[in-house]
């Protein structure tokens, strides 16, 4: 997604030639990759091929407008993460709430000044990617998370949390937010929080569906919030031993790992917060590492391997 030689890659949406050129020269200087769209359309179409860091949109434009635009973004999961920053003339107050309520996280007002967009650039960045390690740094250990109201209504769940619920509860239809927790998860976390003042609290902090998923009430909460830490149980991969075994990468390993159990490239993407042509790409590379030519033939070696240094 971001280049090696650039502070990161800044798509700007707009129909108007002189915020265009005044803004890709401001952003190139800086030593940002710059991505150009004059309508929303060609910028959804521009990201199905190119995911940029963060977008700088422009309210009113031809055909469908910013807000739309941003609207269309967050709601699909391979975009929904990219902070959007309006960019618009307008100040009454009914545009600023809707550009918020469609997922934007800030707003620039015209005339544009270069120093300012700078400055909101840098911030909106920084947050990103301090949200993007830690939600890699959960993907890669051997909990999900979710977390809930005192309701047991989901509030925030991970990737990971989202398909392992579904999975071992073998939902019909996915978990999302603002959901409630599946029974028996639900009583369960209902029943801990209201002993949360009682002395018998801390002996339920722990709970194990007969499916075979395990929930932790983790120490964290705020606002009426509380953080569940999941796991299914079962003998996990030794990611290292087999990237050393079999001569992979980390990454590759992961990869069989999760398709070994079921998921496709599209749901390994999500998992893993990549494309699914990205991983299409390690694939291949896997296959001629193995020597193999099928996803089953690369498991089954995989699998043989985990299975003898258990």
């Amino acid at each position: 997604m971001e280049s090696l030689n650039t502070n990161g890659t800044v798509m700007i949406v707009d129909d108007t030639p002189g915020n265009l050129a005044l803004l890709s020269d401001t952003l190139s200087e800086a030593g940002y990759r710059v991505l150009v769209a004059t309508d929303g359309l060609g910028a959804l179409e521009q990201i199905g091929h190119l995911k940029p860091d963060i977008i700088l949109m422009d309210v009113m434009m031809p055909g469908i407008d910013g807000f739309e635009t941003c609207r269309r973004l967050k709601a699909d999961p391979h975009t929904e993460d990219i902070p959007v920053l309006f960019m618009t003339g307008l100040s009454e107050l009914d545009n600023l709430l809707r550009g918020f309520n469609e997922g934007g996280l800030d707003y620039i007002i015209k005339p544009i000044r270069p120093p300012e967009v700078l400055a909101r650039i840098d911030v909106h960045l920084g947050l990103a990617r301090n949200k993007k390690r830690s939600e890699n740094a959960l993907n890669l250990s051997t909990f999900s998370a979710l977390t809930t109201d005192a309701s047991g209504c989901i509030t925030w769940l991970s990737p990971t949390a989202w398909l392992l619920i579904t999975e071992v509860m073998n939902l019909k239809t996915p978990i999302a937010i603002n959901d409630y927790l599946p029974e028996p998860i639900l009583t369960w976390i209902k029943k801990r929080i209201e002993l949360s003042t009682s002395t018998d609290a801390e002996s339920i902090n722990e709970f194990q569906t007969h499916s075979g998923l395990s929930i932790k009430l983790a120490s964290y909460q705020s606002l009426d919030e509380y953080l569940l830490l999941l796991k299914k149980d079962g003998k996990d991969w030794n990611l290292t031993s087999l990237k050393d075994a079999l001569g992979l990468t980390l990454r590759e390993v992961e990869i069989l790992m999760w398709i070994s159990r079921g998921k496709t490239n599209k749901e390994v993407g999500l998992i893993l917060e990549s494309s699914h042509r990205t991983v299409n790409k390690h694939l291949e590379h896997i296959f001629e590492k193995l020597g193999v030519t099928t996803r089953a033939a690369a498991v089954a070696i995989v699998l043989k391997r985990a299975g003898s240094s258990s």
